[in-house]
């Protein structure tokens, strides 16, 4: 018993050591508080975005830009003040006669797991010029799980290349749209390429949905240099990753080896730069979520929310149950004071990224039309119905 109770005292002076480090120099990088030391989940305003994508066979640019890119919008939405919960959602649609109408992924702050799918969207079919918007748009409307709170910015991005099939006997965009205004859904409309026939579908709809309407090139125009912090960056991601440990009941377990997995798929089949985007975002107070998922102890037992002395055997992970109690505090302890270390050099890196990337779009004249700024612009407009403050210009 003794012995138990040493090891207690000591994981607390070791988790007060972790949490004061950062106060002993003037240099070091502030990186997101312990759960309880910062604003509650609960508390935070919610964002809410629903990505509606043609992958027709002319899409496969856009599609690699969203492979690429997902990550510094969702950093994007993360960077208002106050801090929102970011949750993502996709529908991906073609048209009747294809593989699929639409497959629909539901919103979730799990990103790990919807870029997983995302990994597995590729271009094809379509062949005629319209497409099937008309359904994508009402599942992105009806089919996900839009959050009740009320301070909560909600919004579609629809982007395809094609008007909507209008001699289908489906429900059609007007009276589509207006029951997302009805739920407080704003929706955007971009156009990629030039189809003509597109322009004022797309226009109205944005039009009636309180949302922009833009028009870019046919692989979306959006900002994806690499640089040479991309690498490092993408392998402390990982290693952030390895310092996960999940606990709870076998079902809870269960469910964040299928987040395990996805991290595990985008770890091997995406590209440096994306996982790099992936790091910065979940070395933020706005990737928390994503890069914890539910029941993890490092951050539970960090919190105080769990003693580690009271789980039951069944509910420890795996890795600490061959270990005696001081063993397995200390270990605890080990991962949070390696959580902390490679969070901090994340965002060092990220600000070198950062200005790398700075420089990078202002010798090319400053990407105003740039897919990247005109979310950026919307969102910064049309998040301040939500309380939702963004001022510090897209993330790239």
């Amino acid at each position: 018993m003794k012995s138990k109770l040493l090891g207690i005292a000591l994981f607390g002076l070791t988790l007060g050591a972790i949490m004061y480090y950062p106060q002993l120099s003037a240099k070091s990088i502030q990186v997101d508080p312990p759960i309880g030391h910062h604003i509650t989940q609960s508390e935070r305003p919610i964002v809410d975005v629903v990505f509606v994508l043609d992958t027709t066979g002319s899409m496969g640019g856009l599609i690699q830009t969203a492979k690429e890119k997902i990550w510094s919008i969702a950093t994007t939405m993360a960077s208002a003040q106050q801090t929102p919960d970011i949750r993502i959602g996709l529908v991906a649609y073609r048209d009747k006669g294809d593989a699929y109408v639409t497959r629909v992924v539901d919103l979730s702050d799990d990103l790990d797991s919807v870029y997983a799918t995302l990994m597995d969207f590729q271009a094809n079919g379509g062949g005629d010029t319209p497409e099937s918007v008309n359904k994508a748009l009402y599942d992105a409307v009806h089919a996900m799980s839009w959050s009740q709170k009320e301070q909560a910015y909600q919004v579609i991005f629809l982007v395809g290349d094609a008007p909507p099939h209008m001699d289908y006997n489906e429900v059609q965009y007007p009276e589509i749209v207006a029951a997302a205004t009805e739920k407080g859904i704003v929706i955007n409309t971009i156009q990629c390429g030039e189809i003509a026939s597109a322009v004022a579908p797309w226009t109205q709809i944005a039009s009636l949905g309180n949302g922009d309407f833009f028009q870019v090139e046919q692989a979306g125009g959006a900002v994806a240099y690499t640089t040479p912090y991309d690498e490092e960056i993408a392998v402390l991601a990982a290693k952030l990753d390895d310092t996960r440990l999940y606990y709870g009941t076998r079902e809870e377990k269960e469910k964040m080896k299928g987040k395990v997995a996805a991290t595990d798929k985008l770890n091997e089949g995406a590209s440096f730069a994306a996982r790099a985007r992936r790091g910065v975002f979940n070395a933020s107070a706005g990737g928390r979520a994503n890069l914890l998922g539910d029941n993890e102890l490092v951050a539970a037992v960090e919190s105080g929310t769990v003693d580690l002395n009271t789980l039951e055997e069944d509910a420890l992970p795996e890795a600490l149950k061959p270990m005696a109690p001081e063993e397995q505090l200390a270990y605890v302890a080990d991962l949070a004071e390696e959580r902390s270390d490679i969070k901090r050099q994340i965002t060092e890196l990220s600000r070198d990224r950062d200005d790398y990337l700075a420089k990078k779009v202002d010798e090319a004249g400053g990407f105003a039309d740039s897919l990247d700024q005109k979310l950026y612009d919307a969102v910064k407009t049309q998040a301040k119905d939500a309380g939702l403050e963004y001022e510090e210009g897209p993330k790239y």
